[in-house]
């Protein structure tokens, strides 16, 4: 038998694809969650535990017998430390696929040492923001000890946001009140400037498109949490960025039998020390269901000890991250280059 993981938020949209992930894989998964209803509604053969983080017993129920946690449930605000103090009573690895970077920050602040003494491998941000960048970035740095600045460019052809997407996004304002963030000068930073638009050139065949500078996202988290890179810079298409922050955005719509939509992305990574830059790159279908092969090979590499010590760690830190990123082929191909060549 496979081992058990239990999944937090196992309903949810990604969710839902990170339990037929670990069924593809041979995972024998948990679903819990707080909607026991919806926990039945995802099929017969499943072990559905309800569980609100709000009651720590339940959590524990959930847990038991699990060798791993994967947590799928937003806001993360609200439900990654509970899960992770769950987890830590447990003994098990924690991973989350959170894309909210005042939650992200928070885990590494509140749990890094108190992981690491319980022997536990926790990791934020598992996902296709924040996991992802933080896996090309590395690749790319490679052998380098430390970098002037990084530039990650999202390039979707749209994004229809999950109902977990618009409340994490409520949530994250709210504690900004309202304000943008930025990672310069080695630290974050919240400001009131409007973002620009930009040019970016991705690699062909998407070319040069116009992205909103400052789209800010996990990666000013997991990147620096262990590179040396006091610039952390991010980007979105324009399209991309009018979908998400309207309100007349329909959800994504499934149009294939594995329930991805039609999204497509590139993400274009730059990193650059000196007069030199490395790229990475990589492309794919569905932000949300990549994250579940994301989220499924990183518990996988956790429980078959390919990965580094105990604690509070983002994928790049503690994962080989080129094997990583090819390893998830089909979901995703990698492209990478190291020729050093001069920045512009």
């Amino acid at each position: 038998m496979g081992h058990i993981v239990a999944v937090y938020g196992a309903y949810g949209h990604t969710g839902r694809f990170v339990v037929e992930e670990l069924r593809d894989r041979g995972f024998v998964p948990i679903v819990a969650g707080r909607d026991a209803e919806r926990l039945r509604a995802l099929g017969t053969g499943l072990d559905a535990r309800p569980a609100r983080v709000d009651d720590p017993a339940s959590l524990d129920r959930a847990l038991a017998g699990a060798d791993a946690v994967i947590n799928c449930a937003g806001p993360f605000a609200a439900t990654a430390a509970p899960v992770i103090e769950a987890a830590l009573r447990a003994g098990i690895p924690y991973v989350d696929v959170s894309a909210e970077i005042e939650a992200d920050l928070d885990t590494f602040a509140h749990f890094a040492d108190r992981a690491r003494a319980a022997g536990v491998v926790v990791v934020p941000a598992m996902a296709f923001y924040g996991g992802l960048g933080d896996l090309l970035a590395t690749a790319a740095v490679a052998d380098w000890t430390a970098a002037d600045e990084v530039h990650i460019a999202y390039g979707l052809s749209s994004w229809h946001p999950t109902a977990g997407t618009r409340a994490a996004s409520r949530v994250s304002g709210r504690r900004r009140d309202g304000r943008g963030v930025r990672y310069t000068g080695g630290r974050v930073e919240y400001h009131d400037d409007d973002p620009p638009t930009l040019e970016w050139s991705f690699p062909e065949p998407m070319g040069t498109r116009a992205v909103i500078g400052e789209f800010t996202m996990a990666d000013i988290v997991t990147i620096p949490s262990h590179l040396r890179i006091p610039e952390v810079r991010t980007y979105m298409t324009v399209e991309a960025a009018r979908d998400v922050t309207s309100p007349d955005t329909p959800a994504p719509a499934a149009v294939d039998e594995r329930g991805r939509s039609a999204q497509t992305f590139l993400v274009d990574v730059v990193v650059r020390s000196g007069g030199v830059r490395r790229r990475a790159a990589a492309r794919g279908r569905d932000i949300y269901a990549v994250s579940a092969p994301l989220a499924v090979e990183a518990v996988h590499r956790i429980l078959t000890g390919r990965a580094g010590a105990a604690g509070v760690a983002s994928a790049g830190a503690i994962f080989d991250a080129p094997d990583f990123l090819r390893a998830l082929a089909p979901h995703l191909s990698f492209e990478l280059a190291l020729e050093n060549s001069l920045a512009p």
